[in-house]
């Protein structure tokens, strides 16, 4: 278990450390741009970019807490691990497809193919759609083989891990939402570019959060 948790706390560190050079990194200028043009830089791209990389620091920090309690609640002798459905590998997998379907549509976006970034943000959405209908059955799953939220602390903390992680899908999709909506309405790549890059990062975000939990709740 020593050994699980150090590789979960480097995990986690080695995520705040890529936030960290991500919102260090950012250039807002470019040197052949006009005044106007570094004026728009400044108060748009970063200002959406550090804003993602403040909120990613935030939730980062929410979920090191609960691993951190998790951790030492497992400790007293109430704790009963719960065996992991199967269907939670699938899901992975699942979580894993959409990651590489949204950067596959930031790529699309960086050459400006529309096409490509319709279809790689239908991907996306269709598979993060189907990673919470799989947590749902898992869910289910437990439930029907009486393991109860209230039954023991390792079931109220599976429930609550897995419910946090998808609470932050679905704000994720409510990002992909109005960016597939904007490319809908006939909206130049250009114009959505930043958004589609913003939804690729906070994915691959959501992707490791869920594997270090994953990993977590395998290690019991």
């Amino acid at each position: 278990m020593t050994v699980t948790l150090l590789f979960l706390a480097a995990l986690m560190g080695g995520i705040l450390w890529w936030l960290f050079r991500q919102s260090i990194n950012v250039q807002p200028w470019v040197a052949e741009v006009s005044v106007k043009d570094v004026h728009a830089g400044l108060l748009a791209r970063p200002a959406a970019k550090t804003a993602l990389w403040i909120f990613l620091a935030v939730v980062t920090s929410l979920f090191a807490l609960f691993i951190s309690a998790y951790a030492m609640r497992m400790r007293l002798g109430d704790w009963v691990p719960l065996p992991e459905p199967g269907l939670l590998w699938w899901n992975t997998a699942v979580l894993v497809a959409t990651s590489v379907a949204m950067q596959w549509t930031a790529v699309a976006a960086a050459r400006e193919d529309a096409d490509g970034v319709r279809s790689g943000l239908l991907a996306g959405g269709v598979l993060t759609i189907a990673f919470l209908l799989g947590q749902l059955v898992a869910w289910r799953q437990l439930y029907d083989a009486g393991y109860f939220l209230t039954t023991n602390p390792a079931y109220a903390f599976f429930y609550l891990l897995t419910a946090l992680h998808g609470l932050h899908v679905l704000g994720g999709l409510v990002a992909w939402a109005r960016t597939s909506a904007r490319m809908r309405r006939g909206v130049a790549v250009a114009e959505i570019r930043l958004s589609v890059e913003l939804c690729t990062v906070y994915w691959h975000y959501l992707l490791l959060v869920w594997l270090v939990l994953f990993t977590l709740l395998l290690s019991t």
